[in-house]
């Protein structure tokens, strides 16, 4: 992965064992239903996972506590993208996309109370993204794909540090 500020990331996957991998699912749905704080919007904002590594660029001088405050800031999106990345890609997993609307509903029930925010046209986008990226993937060995910088989470202020020049003389 290459960020905005030029570090290049590896995010190794671990699901081998599937056909399409899983951070392929969190693009997908992520960028569908344009959710900032998943996975790949807290990458884009300076967070890294523990199994990452950076590969090139220059990190920030404050590039660890600046990890730490995005992933603090993101817990609670990281937490409902793992959920919903999961079940559209197990719909596409299982050669089932059409089921997505279905498990993400069920999914969102166990979370809240009513529908989910994204109509059942919009989960069955996500599920006809990863099918194509996981088709791509298959035939390349590779996906390159671009995340917008509207969906990036700013990073939340470090405590303790002020701003603007008040007491200042």
């Amino acid at each position: 992965m290459r960020r905005g500020d030029g570090v290049v990331l590896q995010l190794p996957g671990y699901d081998r064992k599937y056909r399409v991998p899983h951070d392929l699912a969190h693009y997908a749905t992520e960028r569908t239903f344009e959710m900032a704080g998943g996975v790949f919007g807290s990458i884009a904002a300076g967070a890294v996972f523990s199994n990452m590594r950076v590969l090139g660029g220059r990190p920030r001088h404050d590039a660890a506590a600046r990890s730490r405050r995005v992933l603090d800031g993101c817990k609670q999106s990281l937490g409902l993208a793992e959920l919903l990345a999961g079940m559209v890609h197990h719909a596409v997993e299982t050669g089932i996309p059409e089921q997505a609307p279905a498990l993400v509903r069920k999914a969102w029930g166990a979370l809240e109370t009513g529908e989910p925010p994204w109509p059942g046209t919009r989960i069955a986008e996500a599920a006809r993204l990863l099918t194509e990226l996981a088709a791509d993937f298959e035939a390349a060995g590779t996906v390159r794909v671009t995340w917008p910088d509207h969906l990036v989470p700013a990073a939340p202020t470090p405590k303790g540090v002020r701003r603007g020049r008040r007491g200042r003389t």
